[in-house]
């Protein structure tokens, strides 16, 4: 599938949960009618918002059918495979069921924090061994590693399959490096709400959002908005109206920020897996009267 399918807004979706820890499938639903009601343009599925580290194998494979059913072709779906053992996620890849999906997003390998040549060997065995288009995930915040433009750029060139980069090293100078030397057929897409209308100025061609949970028709307005031309005034509007909840959400860490809005919203149970607990009593009151502003 061409890469043209994740231009725009991508939203990195959660994973509610009932009030006995189970995968809330009933609020699942309902937020995903909310998303295809709202432009979006894709879903992601089981990225670092989904809580992903936390389900079971089992409960990754439920939760990405039922996205897959309820979608239903409307829209594409991104699912996210990774990990920090090569091995691992090409055997992911070889044997995953992946009807329904348009591409994988995999994030660049954590904790063991790997050189930029073992960053690109990893990417390799991983473009040798996928069946569908990858996006490529850089987020040093979350995984002690930062990935290099070069080495975003070599990937890029060395593996066809590799269609984009979910960029969210917050780099500026990074960002521009690699839309600049981007080989055709190969995007940036913003993994930083607050950067997003920045980034397509630049080049890049949308955001893999988290606040479009809660804020979808928003969000696609934004995305829209910047992708015409008009990123200035897009920025200017979400600056003014949402530019204190942009950083309420991530205060105390992703996605405890967005799920407590969308609890506030009575769309879910404000409930998360350990080792992530909901944000505090201080900054849901923060929140609570931000979102005071938009009743």
């Amino acid at each position: 599938m061409s890469n043209i399918h994740f231009q725009g807004l991508g939203v990195a979706l959660i994973t509610p949960f009932c009030s006995d820890g189970s995968i809330a499938f009933d609020a699942l639903s309902q937020l995903l009618d909310y998303q295809l009601g709202s432009g979006i343009d894709y879903i992601v599925a089981l990225g670092t918002t989904a809580e992903t580290p936390t389900l079971t194998k089992k409960e990754r494979a439920a939760v990405v059918r039922f996205i897959v059913e309820k979608v239903d072709g409307r829209i594409p779906v991104v699912m996210g495979v990774g990990g920090n053992n090569t091995a691992d996620v090409v055997d992911d890849l070889r044997s995953a069921d992946f009807t329904g999906i348009s591409a994988v997003l995999s994030v660049t390998p954590y904790y063991n924090k790997p050189t930029q040549e073992g960053l690109f060997q990893h990417y390799h065995a991983l473009s040798q061994a996928s069946p569908l288009p990858i996006i490529l995930y850089n987020v040093p915040g979350r995984t002690g590693v930062n990935m290099t433009a070069e080495t975003t750029l070599r990937i890029a060139r060395s593996c066809k399959n590799v269609v984009a980069v979910k960029e969210a090293s917050g780099n500026l100078d990074q960002i521009k490096a690699i839309i600049d030397g981007a080989p055709q057929g190969f995007h940036l897409i913003s993994g930083d709400d607050g950067i997003t209308t920045a980034v397509i100025q630049m080049g890049g061609i949308g955001v893999i959002s988290v606040f479009g949970n809660a804020f979808p028709k928003e969000m696609a307005w934004l995305v829209e908005s910047a992708l015409k031309g008009n990123a200035l005034d897009a920025r200017n509007k979400m600056e003014r109206d949402f530019n204190r909840l942009f950083h309420l959400i991530f205060v105390e860490g992703n996605p405890a920020g967005v799920k407590c809005i969308l609890h506030l919203k009575g769309m879910i149970e404000n409930i998360l897996r350990l080792p992530l607990v909901p944000v505090s009593e201080k900054t849901m009151l923060e929140i609570k009267e931000e979102l005071g502003r938009f009743s």
